[in-house]
């Protein structure tokens, strides 16, 4: 979980909006295995280790329901730390009849769903960073049938617990309206490197040599519209900073491309060009 504690910069939370707040603590609790760290009417933080929250979920005011081909969230990732976990889960899945995609992606192994509102969701484990193939800066990552086999060997058919307390936001995955002024965005602006690129289509950033910790796409259309602030989808994510210093840093090269940082309740929050709302955590 290297890639996943500073310095690196990753992210370290997400929050979503749905539409039936009680539906989905229902689906995360009893299909995903989150446990609830706070609550209240509108909003709930979902923990694995009853101590910090790795994604929100709240039920705004007015609420519409997902919009299709918009920019936004195409799915937020758990990694967990074993691949028995990941084995242990699709057990899971399978005694509660829950339809799963699935890929072998060379640098790790997924799984795919969504949430009873549309938001996607990505399970899955790294391989070793030994075995990653990295050429010229760029990782090799492609978009294999799962070997379910060889790994549930790796697990055990038992009674389910939920997530284990290992489990970090891994990566996600956002929809945006185009690329280019999204690259510079998360390149000059906030110092990620591109490690993947998918044709002129999507693009895969990280820092530290990760495979990567954000993707970027262009598959909802390019110029795709930012959905309604009260529509069902991604309200925010975090990026969890190594100090002040890269901070300011970071905030001085946002406004540099000419990228709005606005303070909200001690939080450092920008958007990048197709409306992602990101907070600067520290």
């Amino acid at each position: 979980m290297r890639f996943h504690r500073k310095p690196t910069t990753f992210v370290d939370h997400v929050k979503l909006r749905v539409e039936n707040l009680e539906r989905s603590l229902h689906y995360y609790q009893e299909v995903i295995g989150f446990k609830i760290l706070e609550q209240t009417k509108t909003t709930a933080k979902l923990t694995t280790d009853g101590k910090t929250s790795v994604l929100s979920i709240e039920q705004p005011e007015h609420v519409v329901r997902k919009q299709g081909r918009t920019t936004g969230l195409y799915h937020f990732a758990l990694l967990l730390p074993n691949r028995s976990d990941l084995a242990n889960i699709v057990f899971h899945f399978i005694e509660k009849e829950v339809q799963i995609g699935s890929s072998d992606h060379l640098v790790s192994e997924a799984l795919y769903l969504s949430d009873p509102d549309g938001n996607g969701i990505e399970i899955y484990v790294d391989r070793d960073p030994s075995e990653w193939s990295w050429n010229n800066g760029n990782v090799a990552m492609t978009v294999d049938p799962l070997n379910f086999e060889d790994l549930l060997s790796n697990g055990k058919q038992q009674e389910w617990k939920g997530l284990p307390v290992g489990t970090v936001m891994g990566h996600i995955h956002l929809h945006v309206a185009e690329l280019q002024k999204t690259e510079q965005f998360y390149t000059k602006g906030l110092g990620f490197e591109v490690v993947n690129r998918y044709g002129a289509q999507a693009l895969f950033i990280s820092t530290e040599k990760y495979h990567h910790h954000i993707g970027l796409n262009t598959w909802n259309g390019v110029g795709a519209p930012t959905p309604p602030v009260n529509s069902v989808g991604l309200e925010s994510f975090t990026l969890m900073l190594a100090n002040e210093e890269t901070r300011n840093t970071i905030m001085a090269q946002l406004k540099e491309i000419g990228a709005s940082v606005t303070e909200e309740n001690g939080m450092f929050v920008t958007s990048d060009p197709s409306g992602n709302r990101i907070y600067l955590k520290i």
